[in-house]
């Protein structure tokens, strides 16, 4: 159907998500978080193998479900950016993230499923994120 992205950063996701929260028409859609690492401005790649691998599996598997989804990609930096244990969305207790790619179902104010960067470029673990939440 249709996958709507937006771009976001540290500094930046906190207000998109906000703005997801208050729009009546996003709260009647799935929504995602993918948290990435940023491209190589040498290369135009992310720095990350991981994310090269699961971003287009990701995407054509959303864009195939049959109802509207918001995917928020979240990017986290550059790799010395990214390593820094204190890095927000490390220690943002709603993320807890420890890699990048980190696909997650996000319902108003909380993380409800994930794939950590293992996981997230297999299809028949995505799908499952996108059955209806309870």
């Amino acid at each position: 159907m249709t996958l709507k992205k937006v771009d976001a950063n540290p500094s930046t996701l906190e207000s998109i998500l906000q703005e997801l929260k208050s729009d009546e028409t996003s709260r009647s859609k799935i929504n995602f978080i993918l948290f990435l690492a940023d491209n190589d401005p040498t290369t135009g790649q992310s720095w990350c193998p991981d994310c090269v691998r699961a971003e287009p599996v990701i995407y054509k598997t959303l864009e195939e479900f049959p109802e509207e989804v918001n995917l928020i990609r979240a990017y986290a930096g550059d790799r010395p950016t990214w390593r820094t244990p204190v890095h927000p969305w490390r220690v943002d207790s709603r993320f807890k993230l420890t890699g990048v790619p980190t696909l997650v179902r996000w319902d108003g104010d909380s993380v409800k499923g994930r794939l950590e960067d293992h996981q997230a470029h297999l299809p028949h673990l995505i799908l499952p994120l996108l059955a209806p939440s309870t």
